[in-house]
């Protein structure tokens, strides 16, 4: 059994309820698309965690379908900048705790201002990174939102 992790730990307080699911981790391979296929579940149902910037709000956290991509446009509406990127890779584990591939909204260093693209309300689980990379938390929805103060936006769009 895989050991708890922070984000783990933080659900286990709020009394939330999760499942993990552990599986091999390839470093050259961190796509969700790739998760997903390892732990059974389809990739919009495998949601990844990325650090964005806004003009505006500063840091934030967007989390999309691993079949999708982050919608900057999009983002900025729903936080209020005039304009939004990703960070510099470097920059990831500085400002969460985590790396690439194990980020997650809960048990961050610092909490962020949290975005969960609309599309996860269609499932009664979604797959989000445990903190680690290996290892996955499945959680409804609301859980999730609950546990991070995260807002729904549409936020995702078709990769390119």
């Amino acid at each position: 059994m895989a050991a708890k992790t922070n984000a783990c730990r933080l659900l286990d307080q709020l009394g939330i309820g999760y499942e993990l699911r552990e599986y091999e981790v390839d470093p050259a391979d961190l796509a969700a698309e790739t998760v997903a296929a390892k732990i059974g579940l389809p990739p919009e149902q495998v949601f990844k965690t990325l650090v964005a910037r806004g003009d505006r709000e500063g840091v934030c956290l967007a989390v999309v379908p691993g079949n999708a991509q982050l919608d900057l446009k999009a983002l900025a509406r729903a936080t209020g900048d005039r304009k939004i990127d990703t960070v510099a890779l470097n920059e990831v584990l500085p400002l969460t705790g985590y790396i690439r591939g194990g980020v997650t909204a809960l048990g961050g260093k610092k909490d962020y201002p949290v975005w969960l693209d609309e599309t996860a309300i269609l499932f009664d689980v979604i797959s989000i990174s445990a903190g680690q990379r290996g290892l996955q938390i499945l959680i409804a929805p609301d859980d999730y939102c609950r546990a991070v103060s995260a807002q729904y936006a549409a936020i995702a769009k078709a990769k390119d």
